[in-house]
């Protein structure tokens, strides 16, 4: 996969401080050579922090994400001393993403299937933070807010980049299956209708800010 956004569809075929809850990323840091993640690699578990949820605008894009990121990230830095970010598993399959909360009373087990999630992205300011869009499970065209930004905080910005390489690995898999039913006129397991379009956003932060400078500047 090249870094960019990848819209998969089952017609597409080419394809520091010492605050605790810190999410600035270290600009120093030594960036490790770009692993990419592959089927074969899932299921893969990504120890992060969940920064929480916000309602999104929309199905896909950077700028869907941007704005509840922000506003997650100052909800974060505003926590009093004592309180700090829940750690989770983030453990990523073909099934989707499965997010286990941990604090320090229980454990909170969360089921994102791949068919919720329509895409995902590392964020352009917090290069730590990886977000990603969902959509509720039995929404209509109604539902004011039918879309949901959950964000997680890295320990790295290489770890945030590997993620969402296992996203767009599971998301790979996925649209081989809705082709692999289209052709035999199926849904899934569950006689549903298989969701054809999702997207992940494989560029990096400084390629989405390129893109971005240079589509202000042709306006």
């Amino acid at each position: 996969m090249s870094a960019s956004i990848i819209n998969m569809s089952a017609n597409t075929t080419n394809n520091n401080n010492n605050n605790n809850n810190s999410i600035v990323t270290n600009n120093n840091e030594i960036l490790t050579p770009e692993v990419q993640v592959t089927v074969k690699d899932l299921p893969i578990t990504f120890k992060v922090k969940y920064l929480g949820s916000q309602y999104a605008r929309g199905l896909w894009g950077i700028k869907h994400t941007r704005r509840p990121v922000d506003h997650l990230v100052s909800a974060a830095k505003s926590l009093p001393p004592n309180k700090i970010l829940p750690y989770c598993n983030l453990a990523v399959s073909l099934e989707g993403v499965r997010m286990e909360t941990i604090t320090s009373k229980q454990s909170l087990l969360t089921n994102f299937t791949i068919d919720t999630i329509s895409y995902g992205v590392q964020d352009l300011v917090y290069t730590r933070v990886f977000a990603m869009i969902v959509v509720k499970e039995n929404y209509n065209l109604k539902d004011e807010n039918p879309f949901e930004v959950h964000a997680f905080v890295c320990d790295s910005r290489a770890m945030a980049r590997r993620l969402t390489f296992a996203l767009a690995a599971s998301f790979q898999n996925y649209s081989k299956r809705v082709k692999e039913a289209e052709e035999h006129n199926m849904g899934d397991s569950n006689g549903k209708p298989l969701r054809k379009k999702f997207a992940i956003d494989l560029r990096t932060p400084e390629e989405i800010q390129q893109d971005i400078t240079e589509q202000e500047t042709e306006a």
